[in-house]
């Protein structure tokens, strides 16, 4: 399996956000579920979509509402 450079530039967005949240301590528990939905979203789409730039928005999109859902 090899990797593109939209897949590499997903995972490393993903991964950049994914680590500067653990910097908001001081958020409630249903921000931080909606932005580590929204994270996970947003790599989960890229990845299934081949790096689309569509594809990455609607995951985050999706990811995002399932996350503040869960963090009621």
């Amino acid at each position: 399996m090899t990797l593109n450079n939209k897949k590499i530039a997903a995972v490393v967005l993903a991964l950049t956000v994914a680590m500067s949240l653990s910097a908001c301590s001081n958020w409630s528990k249903r921000d931080r579920s909606t932005a580590i939905g929204a994270g996970a979203g947003a790599l989960g789409g890229a990845v299934l979509t081949d790096g689309s730039t569509l594809g990455t928005l609607g995951g985050a999109a999706v990811g995002g509402i399932i996350g503040n859902q869960v963090g009621k």
